[in-house]
This record gives structure tokens, sequence and C-alpha cells, in this order.
């Protein structure tokens, strides 16, 4: 459907160094409202209607740009250069050997201390979308090549909000960016997702070792990770299973259907949330491999909206991207831009009613 959104901005806020942090807003024709911040290109908030048709926020979130700036949970941010994790903080790129910020232990967690997420980008308004621009120096956090990254944001009138990524560079550079948002749908203080289901369109996941990084696939069928039928994401999280124990919950890379190596992959729906409660549901639509399941398994006492706290399993993340140390894997070219070969990705997550 073609939009028909509005876009505003206000002053939201400061950081512990002064400056100011704006919030910007797309609204549709429905009433349904996004809110952006240039901090980290970050999703602040999406107010969607219930089946009675009351708006609800289905993005957890803090209350200040400050919180954002210190929490460590990357909560809706744009996440880069590297989404995910790498292990020990090592790559060899065309034969040259790389170490880049270690952030969790002894691995690289979703670009560093000083990752996309803890930057200003830099606004405008595109014909009714709202784009975000970036430009990362050669040696930020350790990567090669100067990177300047955009990400367009657009709402259109079926409740569908499309990330549009786009970075190129002038050395070769791994990239791998991502949108960070904890969804809960139910749009209700204090609840969790386990009520909610869901569908993931893969055959496959990657098991991981004691500090999340992927060792190898395995196959869902017959075990807690299988999500090709809609399935209460609780009644999984209860399931014995060694990954689950390891994780706390779902921290998890799937491999999606139709996960070639091309860059020419079609966008195509690879995931369904629903809500029984509200009636909410979300499809999720991409062109990458990967999408992690992360279940909120950490978010105990994290500040939230009004001064509340999170508790474990508040909410749940659909990243879509590459896979988590693919840059150390067989098929690490899939993941490392070129100046010939910039990085693109297009990831939709529409929002509805199911009656």
């Amino acid at each position: 459907m073609i939009s028909t959104a509005k876009l505003s901005h206000e002053p939201w806020g400061s950081l512990p160094d002064g400056r100011t942090v704006h919030l910007f807003t797309l609204r549709n024709a429905h009433g349904m409202r996004v809110s952006i911040s240039e901090l980290g290109a970050t999703l602040v908030s999406w107010h969607a209607p219930d089946r009675a048709g009351r708006l609800g926020d289905i993005l957890l979130g803090h209350d200040t740009p400050a919180e954002y700036w210190e929490a460590k949970t990357y909560m809706g941010a744009l996440v880069g250069r590297w989404a995910n994790r790498i292990a020990d903080g090592r790559f060899t790129l065309d034969g040259i050997a790389y170490s880049v910020d270690r952030n969790e232990g002894g691995n690289s967690l979703h670009g560093g201390v000083t990752g996309f997420h803890r930057a200003l980008w830099t606004a405008r308004e595109d014909d009714g979308a709202l784009v975000f621009t970036l430009d990362s120096e050669e040696g930020d956090a350790g990567f090669p090549g100067n990177v300047h990254a955009q990400v367009r944001y657009t709402l259109d009138d079926d409740g569908e909000l499309t990330i549009d990524y786009f970075a190129r560079t002038d050395a070769p550079t791994p990239l791998n960016l991502t949108s960070h948002g904890y969804f809960n749908l139910t749009a209700q203080a204090g609840a969790d997702i386990k009520g909610h289901v869901l569908s993931i369109d893969a055959d496959a996941f990657f098991e991981v070792d004691p500090a999340l990084i992927p060792i190898r696939q395995s196959a869902v069928a017959g075990n807690a990770f299988d999500f090709r039928e809609a399935a209460p994401i609780g009644a999984r999280l209860d399931w014995p299973h060694e990954q689950l124990s390891l994780a706390r919950g779902f921290d998890h890379c799937y491999v999606l259907r139709d996960a070639q190596g091309s860059s020419e992959r079609p966008v195509r729906r690879v995931a369904h949330l629903y809500d029984p409660a509200s009636g909410r549901e979300m499809t999720v639509s991409t062109d990458q491999r990967g999408l992690q399941l992360y279940t909120g398994n950490y978010l105990d006492g994290v500040p939230g909206r009004h001064g509340s706290a999170y508790a474990r399993h508040a909410g749940l993340c659909l990243e879509a991207g590459g896979f988590p140390n693919q840059i150390n894997m067989a098929d690490r070219e899939d993941v490392i831009s070129r100046p010939e070969k910039p990085y693109r990705q297009v990831t939709r997550y529409r929002v509805g009613v199911l009656d």
C-alpha cells in the first residue's frame, strides 16, 4: 500500500555529555505511530491497535536518551558494524588479521562499545520516509575501511515498517547490520512473551557454545527449536534442552529457507508472531539468511518505562541478518563488503490484528 505517513520530530533529551537527542515519529492514516531516535537510529516506541482498536506500545524501551546510552541491552537499536558475535574479536580478511573491540568476555558483540548503537545519526525526511546516515571511520572498534551507512524507515497504511539498509566502503570490511527491537505484542506493563505464538520458516538453527558462539548447524525437527508450525513460546522455553539452559532461553540464529549465499535473495516472509490476548500479530519479511531469536533472557532489572524495571522474558527480538561469527566461517565472503560490492538489506515488520 502507498504510504500516507506523516513525519514529525522534537527534542527528546540529553546525553551525559550534554548533546541533545531528537525523537522522530512516523504516523500512518490509521493512527499507528513509530518513534525513532537519532541516537543509534533506535526504534523507541511503536503504538499499534489491538482487536478493540486500543493503541498500545509493542516495543520495550527506556525513558531517556541517557538510559539508552548507559544500557547494555541494545534496546531497539540499529546495531553494527557487526550484529551479533565475533569469536575472540578476531577475523582474517584478504590475508590480514584484525582484532576488534571485545565487549562480551573475550568476544565482540554488536560492533563493540562504540558501535552504531551509540552514534548520533544524521536524520532527514525523504518523500515521507525517515532517513538516517552515519559515517564510520577506518579503525572504528578496530574494523577496516571507511563506511558510509544509511537506513531508511518507511511506515505504510497497512502497518508495515520497512527498514531499508545501505552502506558503502572504500576498503574490504565485514558488515552485518540489524534492528534490535524488543517486542511484546500485549503492550501491557509487567506482561511477558510466553503466551505469544511464533512460527519461523527454518529447518535448522545454530547450536552455540557457552559463550554463545555458533559451533554447528542442527535440525529443528523433534525439539524445542522447531517453529515450522506455530507454537507457544512459553511451552518451548520450558522444554528440557541443553541449548536453552546455556542461553537461559532462546538466543540462537535460525538458518532461513532459501538462504543461499547469493546477494540476490528475495524479500520473503520468514516469521509470524501472534498474541492471543490482544489479537495483535506481526509478520517479519527479509532478504537475509539468518534470523536471531532472543527471548529477553537477561532483562531482569533493566530500566523500563516510567521508572519501572523489566523482568526476564519481558520481550523478544527477531533480528534479521547474517549468521553470528560468519566472518570466521567458510561462507564469509557473503558478509564482506567491498568498494564494488556495497551492503544492502531489506527487512519489514508488519503489525496488524488477527480476526
